[in-house]
């Protein structure tokens, strides 16, 4: 399993102003504040500066728009005026992976680094990403990000959120709050078949998990679209029902899914568990 120790949001309202942001693209700008407010709340970021190596801490970005705007902009200039008429700040923001490297060198986090532009269910497909790089070792924290701009043609708005994750034993040793486990992920080409292979529980580590039956649904019901950043608001969304006081009380374990509609060649599912139901909580190991 895995550790959810910070989540955060952000907003069209909420983007940072700082001068090192006066020329990133939206996308970059909305990632490189969310990220932040993620690793502060994971305790990983305090007074501007890591409280962890950075060479132990990776990225993994998802947005479908992510740089497009830019990318027309500069596909516009060249077509109507040339190559001399082209700002040269546009250049590195027109690269797709601009958002998950600006975050990178905002913050010192030296770790693996990826970018992910893979439809609706991109957002999802990050957190498994992001699982995976822990349990190969490539890296001691993740810091999931999904962002998507706001675009009248695709219907999405400014928003971005994100995920902290950890092996339960390194938060444990930093004494983090645990608020969140990650059980499953797995991406299938049916809504079906993801959510059975992501409910089942890996053999190692998995053996004290108590889900208390079938878990509650969150389903993408067709509002992720063309949004890399809805799986992982909804993950943030999941984690905030674990929370003491949640409204409705909270449920034992949260199933988040996306894709898998008439359009998509996928689907993917996430299954989320309280951590205070396996002594997590309190960065128990």
């Amino acid at each position: 399993m895995t550790a959810v120790t910070g989540t955060a949001t952000a907003g069209a309202q909420g983007i940072g102003h700082d001068r090192e942001l006066r020329f990133k693209d939206r996308a970059t700008r909305l990632a490189v504040t969310v990220a932040g407010r993620a690793l502060a709340d994971a305790g990983l970021l305090r007074d501007g500066a890591l409280t962890v190596p950075g060479t132990d801490t990776g990225v993994v970005v998802s947005s479908n728009l992510a740089t497009l705007e830019t990318v027309r902009r500069v596909a516009r200039t060249l077509d109507r005026e040339g190559p001399a008429a082209l700002r040269a700040v546009d250049l590195p923001n027109a690269c797709s992976n601009a958002p998950a490297s600006g975050v990178a060198i905002r913050y010192g986090l030296h770790g693996i680094n990826l970018m992910l532009c893979n439809g609706a269910t991109s957002g999802l497909d990050a957190v498994g990403w992001a699982v995976l790089a822990l349990e190969a070792g490539r890296a001691r924290h993740m810091l999931v990000v999904g962002v998507e701009p706001a675009d009248a043609a695709a219907g999405t708005t400014d928003g971005a959120a994100a995920l902290v994750l950890e092996p339960p034993a390194v938060a444990a040793r930093r004494a983090a709050p645990v608020r969140a486990v990650v059980l499953g992920h797995a991406r299938r080409r049916d809504r079906a078949a993801a959510v059975a292979a992501a409910g089942r529980p890996t053999p190692a580590g998995t053996a004290g998990v108590r889900t208390g039956g079938a878990p509650e649904h969150l389903p993408a019901d067709g509002r992720d679209g063309p949004s890399g950043a809805h799986g992982v608001f909804q993950c943030v969304a999941a984690t905030a029902r674990f929370a003491p006081g949640a409204e409705g009380g909270a449920p034992p374990s949260v199933l988040v899914v996306a894709g898998g509609g008439g359009a998509d060649d996928a689907a993917a599912a996430v299954l989320l568990a309280a951590a205070h139901h396996d002594g997590l909580s309190k960065g128990e190991g």
